[in-house]
């Protein structure tokens, strides 16, 4: 059995659904603060603190868990940076909590969503995981304090781990069970299709003066079930003696934010107003990776390469998601609803 904690958000959704394809059973752990029960149509809901040391006792303590996969985390860039407080506490104290649990009951397997923004903005381009390390943001800096604090348990407890620096998490489930669902929305493709769809007026290009061929930022987008098909590649490479450390996801190609938008103009139809904006505090002007590791030594084959499918399924989720925030607010007005535990 596996351990997702944060499995009711956009990521572990979908590492959700796809270990369940793959056979195995879950435990969601999410205590619904940025995740919805909706999203996990598959294993079993705990809705609690992933840093609450007594839910964590009771279900290592009840189940017999083989790994943990750990997803629940503050991770925008804007509010890292007004709140560096929070960030430090949830993202780095509550997974101190989560390793230290993890060790009491014997459980050794250890798969961490980190991300691109621990590379320096002047670090040259594709990234790879030896690349100098200087993350522009206060998410950023927790996410590499958690891979120092998991490089030391690994050389002192014997910790087997993954850390995945995720590039641009992008689309949504082909099928349709899950998808990006964010109250406010901070990602790019999800916010330039909520002007597509009606939700917003326009959207702002955060900086058109970077050093890049049309002047906006430029990121490696990647499927998000090309990243949860990588989780179920690591569980067997490090059950099989893998050596644990950091892995690129992403698909070595850069999309500039104006060719996002000009890409959802066209799956859509929609004329998108886009607004130039000045530069956002902590975006770097490319970030592109190289996969070279996750492809050679953990055998990773990434399914979905296209942008145009990327936006086509985030633009079919989008659709269905309008229904999904309307059946999810006439639940919270209906009488003697409360917190579930499923």
């Amino acid at each position: 059995m596996i351990l997702i904690t944060g499995g009711a958000g956009y990521i572990g959704s979908h590492v959700n659904v796809a270990l369940n394809d793959a056979g195995y059973q879950t435990i969601v752990l999410d205590d619904l603060s940025l995740g919805h029960k909706e999203l996990v149509p598959m294993g079993e809901l705990v809705v609690a603190d992933f840093g609450d040391r007594d839910v964590l006792d009771e279900i290592f303590g009840n189940h017999r868990i083989e790994a943990v996969v750990h997803l629940a985390a503050f991770t925008d860039v804007d509010d890292s940076l007004k709140r560096p407080s929070d960030y430090y506490d949830n993202n780095v104290r509550k997974t101190l909590t989560l390793l230290q649990a993890m060790l009491d009951h014997g459980v050794n397997t250890f798969l961490f969503s980190s991300t691109s923004a621990v590379y320096a903005d002047d670090a040259e381009v594709p990234y790879t995981e030896d690349s100098p390390l200087g993350p522009l943001c206060v998410y950023g800096r927790t996410k590499l304090f958690v891979e120092h604090i998991l490089n030391d348990y690994h050389n002192t407890y014997g910790l087997k781990y993954a850390a995945f620096r995720y590039f641009n998490a992008a689309g949504a489930d082909p099928k349709g069970r899950v998808g990006e669902w964010h109250e406010p929305e901070p990602h790019l493709i999800p916010v330039v299709l909520e002007v597509a769809e009606g939700r917003r007026d326009h959207i702002k290009i955060f900086g058109t003066d970077y050093p890049t061929p049309d002047g906006s930022c430029v990121r490696d987008f990647i499927h998000v079930m090309d990243i949860a098909d990588a989780h179920i590649r690591a569980l067997d490479y490090l059950r099989e003696g893998g050596r644990s450390g950091p892995f690129n996801l992403g698909y070595g190609t850069g999309t500039s934010v104006i060719e996002v938008i000009e890409m959802c103009r066209k799956i859509t139809g929609h004329p998108i107003p886009a607004i130039p904006h000045g530069r956002r505090p902590g975006d770097g002007a490319v970030s592109i990776a190289d996969c070279s590791k996750a492809f050679n030594e953990m055998g990773w084959k990434p399914k979905h390469g296209d942008l145009e499918d990327i936006i086509a399924t985030a633009w079919a989720w989008q659709r269905k998601l309008a229904e999904l925030r309307q059946r999810a607010a006439l639940a919270q007005e209906a009488p003697g609803m409360g917190a579930e535990v499923a």
